[in-house]
């Protein structure tokens, strides 16, 4: 591991001075020995698990539309707030990755993610509004995309950026697995209990 990485992981590194990649030679390694496969694994997980939290209110929304009683323009609004918010942030991600790099951004947008649910969860959300504010809040998972693939690009050489990126890419999966994990538990007084509803 050169100095540089060692700085690079520390978080270290500003600005000015972003991680290498190493330089390809005549007689050039394969992918895995070209680049930093942990910060490849590490942005594929952060990817799917972003994505998964980011589509959140879209398998939940017959559940939560029906608790809230909002019309179907509501509960379209409810579901694309999230996506328009990741769109909107994922320039202003970009932005704070080159000024000060992918690992504190990263950490910053998951902090505002994981804050916002913590919110939600401990005291419910029981209202249109509520949900459009969670939509915001979730929107920052879905700027995550800004954040996953240069942390991977930026370690691989020019020639495997793209199967560098591809990998990290792989973790728009996390769309589907929300659908199929997404758990609401039965209340004990009737009805469905999601996310901390209450």
């Amino acid at each position: 591991m050169t100095q540089l990485q060692t700085e690079f992981d520390a978080g270290l590194v500003g600005a000015s001075a972003r991680p290498k990649a190493k330089p390809s030679a005549a007689g050039a390694t394969g992918f895995w020995q070209s680049g930093h496969r942990p910060t490849l694994i590490a942005a594929f997980l952060y990817f799917d698990l972003a994505f998964m939290v980011w589509v959140l209110l879209g398998p939940l929304a017959p559940i939560i539309a029906k608790e809230l009683a909002l019309s179907p323009a509501e509960k379209g609004l409810m579901v694309a707030v999230p996506t328009l918010a990741g769109a909107v942030l994922r320039l202003v991600n970009g932005l704070l990755v080159d000024k000060i790099g992918p690992k504190k951004t990263g950490a910053i947008g998951q902090i505002i993610v994981i804050a916002g649910l913590s919110i939600g969860w401990l005291f419910g959300v029981n209202s249109f509004a509520g949900t459009l504010a969670l939509g915001v809040v979730l929107g920052f998972a879905g700027a995550s995309f800004a954040v996953a693939l240069p942390l991977a690009s930026r370690w691989y050489p020019a020639e495997h950026q793209g199967k560098a990126m591809g990998i990290a890419g792989m973790g728009n999966s996390g769309t589907v697995l929300a659908s199929l994990l997404r758990r609401c538990s039965p209340r004990r007084s009737g009805g469905t209990r999601c996310w901390g509803s209450r």
